[in-house]
């Protein structure tokens, strides 16, 4: 059991990084839109346990690290409605005083579909848009307690509200979005993952070269059910602050940034980093 727990830990890392732009509230137009490549890395020894105590990881010595690369592509497709895509790739290992565990491959991809007033021939004062998307559950999962599975095994629904306001011609934004994930059964594990409410928020702007934004991300799990029996011990929440700073190179800008959890349960604690490269494309 005490295997199988960092498991389930990892997967949460893995499937639960969506690197994002703070301005994706804007709807992008028909032959326009963007790309960011993104390596995020994570170091700990430490986790949020069930009563959002910070604890060592389950097992003696245990050491988790994450090293993923998230492509992510939106477009404009018609006025009003655009499409976002992502794709992960993961390079997980745990290490503990019995040996040292390593899985690397492609995790679960996630598409959306976004659409604001103008699909329907109206205007808005701000920025508004609904997103709707799926995770697919593209990655591998394994019941094998000595592998560190890519995914976790099941697919997943999210629905969302996206508000956004520029403060043009003075170089400041803010935008966020809060949303509900339902989350399918994973038959080879005989587990429903809690059905989770996410929130975001960012402020940015820029000074002269150098871009900037401060967010904060909420996740916030509902009860899971294994072999159909709730298990309110395992529900599982995130409250994370990710400052960052960019500069513009070449076509795009390259962003460093971090992930500065100081709430959480049932998950890993400790900051991540993030180093990413933004582009627009037109057609």
């Amino acid at each position: 059991m005490e295997l199988v727990k960092p498991r389930l830990v990892l997967a949460f890392v893995l499937c639960s990084m969506l690197p994002a732009r703070g301005w994706a509230q804007w709807v992008e137009k028909p032959g326009q839109g963007w790309v960011q490549i993104s390596v995020y890395h994570h170091d700990t020894r430490n986790r949020y346990d069930e009563r959002s105590r910070v604890r060592r990881i389950f097992t003696e010595g245990g050491h988790s690290i994450t090293t993923s690369v998230f492509v992510t592509a939106a477009g404009g497709i018609v006025r009003g409605l655009d499409a976002w895509l992502q794709v992960p790739w993961h390079r997980l290992r745990f290490n503990d005083v019995v040996n040292n565990r390593e899985t690397r491959g492609f995790g679960d991809v996630r598409a959306h579909l976004r659409i604001g007033p103008e699909f329907f021939g109206l205007h808005s004062p701000i920025p508004v848009a609904i997103r709707g998307g799926i995770k697919f559950d593209t990655g591998k999962y394994t019941r094998d307690s000595e592998v560190i599975p890519l995914a976790e095994g099941q697919r997943d629904w999210e629905l969302m509200l996206e508000l956004g306001q520029s403060y043009w011609p003075r170089p400041l934004y803010i935008s966020g979005w809060v949303g509900y994930r339902w989350r399918e059964t994973n038959e080879a594990a005989v587990r429903k993952p809690g059905n989770e409410v996410f929130v975001f928020a960012t402020f940015g702007g820029k000074v002269r070269s150098i871009s900037w934004k401060l967010s904060l991300d909420g996740l916030f799990g509902q009860t899971p059910r294994l072999l159909g029996l709730p298990i309110s011990s395992a529900r599982r929440r995130l409250v994370q602050v990710l400052p960052s700073v960019g500069h513009r190179v070449g076509p795009g800008t390259v962003e460093v940034g971090g992930r500065i959890p100081f709430s959480g349960r049932n998950i890993p604690a400790g900051p991540a980093l993030v180093v990413g490269y933004f582009f627009t494309w037109h057609v």
